[in-house]
């Protein structure tokens, strides 16, 4: 099978990352982590097989959490940074969801914050 009939795999486990709602690469760009020019360059993986980001998504839906041990536990960061990110990265994950079921061109993918930086 060529290449771009593979569908996107993840670069850690090497299963397929089947919908954006997985996508460590499109949560890290509605993010702002990940610049567009990027996305057709940057390698893929699943949400969870990032459990530094994935352990700051705090939804009742993303199920089981994610817990990291050592030092990028979020348990041993400042509170405020962890309060900040759990908030920007569970927003970011919302919004794969919600671009899931739109027609959107990507450049609208991005949080509105994260968009009005790409539009300076």
């Amino acid at each position: 099978m060529a290449k771009c009939e593979e569908g996107y795999l993840c670069d850690v486990c090497g299963g397929d990352v089947e919908n954006i709602t997985q996508s460590d690469l499109y949560l890290r760009y509605v993010i702002g982590l990940i610049d567009p020019e990027e996305l057709h360059v940057a390698g893929e993986r699943h949400i969870r097989c990032n459990p530094a980001l994935a352990q700051f998504i705090a939804d009742e839906e993303f199920t089981p959490p994610v817990v990291v041990d050592g030092p990028f536990d979020k348990r041993s960061l400042d509170p405020e940074y962890v309060r900040q990110r759990e908030r920007l990265v569970t927003r970011g994950w919302h919004r794969l969801r919600e671009v899931q079921s739109q027609d959107l061109p990507i450049i609208e993918y991005p949080l509105p914050e994260v968009r009005s930086r790409l539009d300076d």
